[in-house]
């Protein structure tokens, strides 16, 4: 007989314990670990038994691989960011805020599939067919090959898939959904773990291409335990401000391409549409005037260059402690690009008050922005203007050095693209011959770069 046993689970990282602890031994996190009751002995778990395969181990030269594994949803960016489109049998985690649009995007990717001629089976865990009904007809989605079947129990929709066998299957949400061979709720460490397993069981042996729609903490990471991530082939993270109308979706891991790719999105009435020129984009917010404190950046979003104004604003502080605050930036960066900027500058912040806002709402990590960040709160702090059409890229090293970035002729085909006559890079870059429809500047140092991108005057 089969018997309950009270265990704690980490929601982190999936460390066990028989008993409860305030820090979990495994990843340090504090008030992580959850109870859950499970079975224990023989259970009559069917599901441990259906997945033998009794299929022979091929040899890799004889394996043929062509595009028609790739199941393109005809979303260019969508597409772009898997790396030309869904790998049949793949298994796909899609995460996000609350009402950023996860949904709406899977839901236009099941009526472009379906307009290929492939069955696509759509399991709502959160919404009623009605409700799906009336999202598709404001999306303008009408399709004979496209199932609604709103369920949340695992064996029900195990047995569905068998029977309408598709060539696409959404899980809309995988928090939703629970195994009866799981004694805890739904949601749970223990639950999310054995749901997507059996997914990826389904997924892999009956060649199904499935994605899964998962829910995020507060904090931004996906809800329930890492292992989640690394048992999915792709993870995908849709992004914005949910103030504004356009939104990104981010490739943080890819089996089958690129990660760190973005594609760009814009809400509209009849759901998301593509954004073919990013640039434009972020580059419309621009105020026409020129302002101190103002700076354009070339950043790199996987493969695709983008070009982002950099804001900062310097102002006398009323308390002891000056603040510091960001927006688009890590904290502890602009604190070591401050710190430089006194040390080897000799602008004195101490007393000063400094905010850096990204416009556009993007995401800005890597170092080529070091350089644009420094040069708009200077610029700020000294009440002078950059040129406008001026975008500046470089890395900048403790002692006020200015190293080189990489993908430099990408960078500057891009700002050529866009309109820009002047660029500051770092000396060390070596830049192509046929990029001449552009004034380049090298620097070595930070100083030097601070003098080479004011406006005259």
């Amino acid at each position: 007989m089969a018997k309950l046993k009270s265990k704690w689970i980490c929601t982190e990282c999936g460390y066990e314990t028989a008993g409860y602890l305030g820090k979990c031994p495994e990843c340090g996190s504090w008030g992580t670990l959850t109870e859950e009751v499970q079975f224990t002995g023989k259970t009559p778990n069917a599901a441990a038994n259906e997945f033998i395969n009794t299929e022979k181990p091929k040899l890799l030269k004889d394996i043929e691989v062509d595009e028609s594994v790739r199941l393109r949803t005809n979303i260019s960016e969508f597409d772009r960011i898997l790396g030309g489109g869904f790998v049949e049998g793949s298994l796909v985690l899609l995460a996000g805020d609350p009402g950023i649009g996860k949904s709406t995007i899977t839901l236009q990717t099941c009526g472009e599939i379906c307009k290929n001629g492939k069955k696509v089976l759509y399991v709502s865990a959160e919404e009623s067919a009605n409700q799906l009904k009336l999202r598709a007809d404001r999306l303008g989605i009408t399709s004979d090959n496209l199932f609604i079947y709103p369920q949340t129990n695992m064996e029900n929709i195990k047995i569905q898939i068998e029977e309408l066998m598709p060539d696409f299957v959404v899980i809309d949400s995988i928090q939703a959904i629970y195994s009866n061979n799981v004694a805890s709720t739904a949601g749970s460490v223990s639950q999310i773990r054995e749901c997507c397993n059996v997914l990826m069981h389904i997924a892999k042996s009956k060649n199904i291409t499935t994605v899964v729609i998962g829910h995020v903490t507060k904090e931004g990471s996906i809800a329930g335990p890492k292992v989640l991530e690394h048992m999915v082939d792709t993870v995908i993270y849709f992004e914005g401000d949910k103030y504004k109308s356009y939104r990104m979706l981010r490739s943080m891991k890819n089996r089958f391409g690129n990660t760190s790719e973005v594609g760009i999105f814009e809400m509209k009435e009849n759901g998301l549409s593509c954004v073919t020129n990013p640039n434009e984009l972020f580059l419309n917010e621009r105020s026409q005037v020129a302002a101190p404190g103002s700076a354009i950046i070339v950043t790199n979003e996987g493969t695709r260059p983008l070009l982002v104004e950099i804001q900062a604003l310097v102002g006398t502080t009323p308390y002891a402690a000056p603040r510091r605050v960001t927006n688009g930036v890590d904290l502890s960066r602009l604190h070591q690009i401050l710190a430089v900027l006194e040390k080897r500058v000799g602008l004195n912040l101490s007393k000063q008050d400094v905010y850096v806002n990204v416009t556009g709402g993007i995401e800005v990590d890597e170092p080529s922005a070091d350089l644009g960040i420094a040069i708009a709160v200077a610029t700020c702090a000294r009440d002078v203007v950059v040129d406008p059409q001026t975008v500046i890229i470089g890395e900048i090293g403790l002692s006020g050095e200015v190293h080189p970035v990489n993908n430099i002729d990408k960078r500057l085909n891009e700002a050529i693209a866009t309109g820009f006559k002047k660029a500051i890079i770092p000396y060390a870059n070596d830049v192509p011959e046929n990029i001449k429809k552009i004034q380049i500047v090298k620097v070595k140092r930070l100083m030097d770069a601070i003098a080479a991108c004011v406006s005259p005057q």
